[in-house]
């Protein structure tokens, strides 16, 4: 868990880097590009960080945030801190990781579709451990698996007759072939029961399964609070004895991800949960205390809160160098934009804080986005991710040796180019003296990308300390969903 400044971090040569012993890389340096900022600032920011320290301590410690209420005004706890461990009384208990697992299993050996109806926090992070768990680049058993749909993140009418055309053909298939009904898990996740994209994804596909009984078999399995006993899945899981798996009390929609509603996706698959979690549980050791040269996430929060109060960074792109991690991205944008998008600060003064998060995929969007970031307002801090081991997966060969210009890309490295690419475009930006930040991560498995969402949560957690704003309400959101009650007579 130690978190080792390396020899390469050297005030003299601006570099400003750190490397846990899991080979996990924080590369900051670019931050600090002529006119960009200054050990100087950070340093000087140091009352804040200690500040921002205290605020996460006593969320581990107590299970509550400075100031944060509910949407009601009562006080509410925080728990996004214990997710990485396993506990009595914790948001993942020892039983429930024997359910989830046990839920794995049943659906790996006896359904052939899973069906998720998330909008959200209940969405974002399962998609983003789907779409990690197809890459070949995942060391995992060839473990049978259910074909896995998202439904219910959005009211796309053409998408739902879509995949209800799909799940009918497949239906067919199966009865011609095996001479079986297509067996389907239907998965709605909604804390309240009540949240209208997964209501409307829920209804539909069950009713859709129902319509094609003798071709197609439907089980239920529920994600939702179990406390609110009167709501509809609860109520529904009762009268058909439906599973049922606990939205956790203290974990908002965007923090979700290491609980149930991201870990019944990943059971679904097969992933190793528990090193899931050591990967987070590993973060969380390593991103302890004040000295901004040692807390790999108060570094990221740090800088870019100067970035954006000081230095007019109100937009932040996130850039992974992996087609597959876009869904990660995605996720990242609800985490900044929820958590830190506020008008007010804890002490009910206007702000208007928060920046607006942005989604590129390298090297697809430095053909779309790079001019943009390299000649247009000087606004925006990129946040580049590379996966070392995409590296010495494929040399080409060029069967067309007598074009000239083809001549170059025999024996080529296509993961060495991949990194070249990002390269280049850091070292374009800091000429430039434009702000950027390079996270590498060793490989893409389960332990990483555990890392690598824990980190993402605190540093976000983190800046709104830095900018003393509550990062785990979203009051915003309420002003459009009252509206749409009231136009749905709702």
């Amino acid at each position: 868990y130690i978190c080792i400044i390396p020899k390469g971090w050297n005030f003299m040569d601006d570099t400003h880097l750190i490397t846990l012993l899991s080979g996990f890389c924080f590369d900051f340096t670019h931050m600090f590009a002529p006119g960009g900022l200054k050990d100087e600032e950070l340093d000087a920011l140091f009352p804040q960080l200690q500040a921002a320290e205290e605020g996460l301590s006593y969320i581990r410690r107590e299970g509550r945030a400075y100031h944060h209420l509910s949407k009601d005004g009562v006080p509410e706890a925080v728990y996004f801190t214990r997710l990485p461990y396993i506990a009595e009384d914790y948001p993942n208990t020892p039983q429930l990781m024997a359910q989830l697992e046990a839920f794995g299993k049943k659906v790996s050996q006896g359904f052939d579709v899973v069906l998720f109806s998330g909008v959200g926090g209940s969405y974002l992070g399962g998609k983003v451990l789907y779409d990690c768990y197809q890459s070949e680049f995942w060391t995992h058993h060839d473990t049978p698996a259910p074909k896995v749909f998202f439904v219910g993140n959005n009211m796309d009418t053409e998408d739902m007759k879509n995949i209800g055309a799909t799940l009918l053909a497949m239906a067919n298939a199966v009865k011609e072939q095996e001479g079986r009904k297509l067996r389907v898990m239907l998965v709605p996740i909604s804390k309240s029961g009540t949240t209208m994209e997964p209501t409307t994804g829920f209804l539909f596909f069950y009713d859709r399964c129902q319509k094609h009984a003798d071709k197609m078999e439907l089980s239920v399995t529920v994600v939702t609070d179990p406390a609110q006993k009167d709501g509809p899945l609860m109520r529904l899981s009762k009268a058909y004895d439906w599973e049922v798996f606990p939205v956790p009390y203290g974990i908002g929609g965007r923090f979700s991800v290491l609980s149930t509603p991201g870990l019944i996706v990943a059971a679904t698959l097969g992933m190793n949960l528990s090193q899931l979690l050591a990967g987070a549980a590993n973060m969380d050791e390593v991103c302890r205390g004040s000295d901004w040269r040692r807390n790999p996430a108060l570094f990221g929060a740090a800088v870019k809160y100067l970035a954006a109060r000081d230095h007019g960074a109100s937009i932040e792109v996130f850039m992974p160098y992996a087609m597959r991690l876009k869904a990660l991205g995605e996720w990242y944008v609800q985490l900044l934009a929820e958590s830190l998008g506020k008008r007010e600060d804890r002490n009910g003064q206007t702000v208007f804080y928060g920046r607006t998060p942005l989604v590129a995929i390298g090297t697809t969007d430095m053909h779309a986005q790079t001019q943009l970031h390299q000649d247009g307002i000087r606004d925006k801090v990129v946040q580049f991710l590379f996966i070392d081991s995409l590296k010495g997966k494929i040399h080409l060969h060029n069967p067309f040796p007598e074009i000239q210009s083809l001549r170059p890309y025999e024996n080529m490295d296509v993961g060495r180019a991949l990194e070249i690419a990002m390269e280049a475009n850091e070292e374009a930006l800091m000429s430039d003296g434009r702000m950027s930040a390079l996270y590498r991560l060793p490989q893409l498995d389960e332990f990483y990308l555990g890392q690598m969402f824990y980190y993402l949560m605190l540093s976000i957690a983190y800046e709104g300390e830095l900018a003393n704003v509550d990062a785990f309400d979203q009051p915003g959101v309420e002003v459009y969903k009252k509206i749409m009650r009231r136009k749905l007579g709702k």
